[in-house]
């Protein structure tokens, strides 16, 4: 009877002390919640959706292309675009999902332009065919979205033999990028529109490898950390979009290019994480919790819409945005001559 009695204690204290860090964890979370939400010299803030960041925007006549946009915040960043009245192109991978995504938003937008095609970041040749189509079909293209992303992936080697991290989220979209410049200009000199590039980046720029970029073992299988290598992916977004924008300058060129951070998203967070995949009481507190502080798709997609669309980004070029308003990226992703570097090495890989 003592040992059940004491059991019986011991049990209620660990209850106790649950509920204490329950209670700590929910004021922490109201904490950050007010602080986030607060909005910022843009009048918007974390919670903005993409939705509010670019309401009263007609963009009719425009021309965008989205990667990723099958699912998650490319998803939603198409849509809204299209809700705006862009023509939008989904560059996805795979595209049964994508032409499901596209019926869904024809659908609930009967007039919107939107077309699909395929493209798959972690392949050279692939983005070498998207781009060779999109340019021989004559179109526009004022808004270039480099959303698609693989995140702390096992290792692995793209269809190129380089590190899937690397390939997909920067190399991919570099040669993109330079691929459909050409057409970016040309457009924005003959309709005096500015053209816009945005590149999502993440908040994990700040955390890569020791040395940032790892020119010299890019394909290291022995060193290789999964989070290290996808914050080394996404300081190289950072840095291609002021190398890009050193040179529209240097040129004269009517093209701006950005980076951003997203902000975590609630739907992933666990996804990868297979210790927090049983719904145990702590787990399910932990994933409501989660939910009360991260963002939903609707505000993960606001930053890249509001850099895409709302005039106040006008003329703003080399920056970093979080949250729809400017931030402060890592220092090393303000060195320029890291980011020529990187710049030659990555034409190097292309080529």
């Amino acid at each position: 009877m003592a040992i059940a009695s004491h059991c019986s204690t011991t049990v209620r204290t660990i209850q106790e002390r649950l509920l204490a860090a329950a209670a700590v964890l929910s004021l922490h979370a109201l904490l950050i919640m007010w602080f986030f939400n607060r909005n910022g010299s843009s009048g918007f803030s974390s919670s903005s959706t993409a939705e509010e960041v670019t309401r009263g925007v007609d963009a009719s006549g425009l021309t965008a292309i989205v990667t990723g946009a099958s699912s998650g915040i490319g998803t939603e960043t198409a849509r809204v675009l299209a809700l705006r009245g862009v023509h939008v192109i989904m560059g996805v991978r795979n595209m049964a999902s994508g032409r499901d995504v596209k019926d869904a938003m024809v659908k609930e937008m009967p007039t919107a332009k939107v077309d699909v095609m395929e493209l798959d970041l972690s392949s050279l040749a692939s983005v070498r065919k998207f781009a060779s189509d999109f340019n021989s079909s004559g179109r526009p293209l004022n808004l270039l979205i480099n959303n698609a992303r693989v995140m702390a992936t096992p290792f692995m080697l793209s269809k190129d033999n380089i590190e899937l991290q690397f390939a997909t989220n920067h190399l991919g979209h570099f040669l993109l990028t330079n691929l459909l410049l050409d057409t970016m200009k040309k457009t924005a000199r003959e309709s005096g529109i500015e053209g816009r590039i945005v590149i999502v980046s993440s908040g994990f720029h700040r955390y890569p490898y020791p040395e940032g970029i790892r020119f010299d073992n890019i394909n290291d299988q022995s060193g290789y950390k999964r989070f290290l290598a996808y914050g080394q992916s996404k300081l190289a977004n950072v840095l291609h979009a002021n190398e890009l924008t050193r040179r529209f300058k240097e040129d004269g060129v009517n093209i701006t290019a950005n980076s951003l951070h997203p902000g975590v998203i609630a739907t992933n967070l666990f996804r990868h994480n297979t210790s927090l995949a049983n719904d145990n009481p702590i787990t399910v507190f932990l994933k409501s919790l989660a939910g009360l502080v991260l963002k939903n798709v609707q505000q993960g997609a606001a930053t890249t819409c509001y850099v895409a669309l709302n005039p106040q980004v006008k003329g703003v070029s080399g920056e970093y945005f979080s949250g729809c308003n400017l931030a402060a990226a890592c220092s090393e992703s303000r060195d320029a001559e890291l980011a020529k570097k990187l710049w030659d090495f990555s034409m190097d890989l292309v080529q």
